[in-house]
């Protein structure tokens, strides 16, 4: 799965149609922009089977076109391969954290280390709330938040 000399990030939320999407497809367009893409393996998921290969949620795909981002992502649960294959799952909050945590004590070489996303906002807003309930100021909210984390994460890890 890694890349040689490369690294990767899972990006996590509870159904992989929100604030995972926007998250891996933010990472994407920053690793892309700053050289590194290649380096890199990029990938997002939920802990729920809910959403199963759906498309991301259509107000998250708006406000990433607003910014000049697309993807083509089909939402996908977390496995157990995943913790052996990812450096890196980030997720968006803490029944997120609990859930992987769960899952990756089952996994015998579980190497991910699985972190809230929020953990590297240099403004410390720690949770990423989901925004399915809410409207496109929440979605655009979210968007900042990736942002802010996603290059400071980058920039730890490059």
């Amino acid at each position: 799965m890694a890349t040689p000399g490369g690294r990767s990030v899972l990006f996590v939320c509870l159904g992989n149609i929100c604030r995972s999407p926007i998250a891996e497809a933010v990472f994407r367009k920053l690793a892309t922009d700053n050289g590194v893409v290649d380096k890199w393996v990029i990938d997002s998921g939920a802990t729920s089977d809910w959403n199963t290969g759906s498309a991301p949620d259509a107000r998250g795909l708006a406000c990433l076109r607003k910014h000049g981002i697309e993807t083509d992502h089909r939402a996908r649960q977390v496995t157990k391969d995943d913790f052996m294959t990812f450096d890196h799952i980030l997720c968006m909050d803490e029944s997120n954290l609990r859930d992987l945590n769960k899952k990756a004590s089952s996994v015998k070489n579980s190497k991910a280390k699985i972190e809230l996303l929020g953990f590297y906002d240099p403004e410390k807003q720690l949770i990423i709330q989901d925004p399915y309930y809410g409207s496109d100021k929440d979605f655009e909210t979210v968007y900042e938040q990736c942002v802010r984390c996603c290059k400071a994460f980058l920039e730890q890890h490059s």
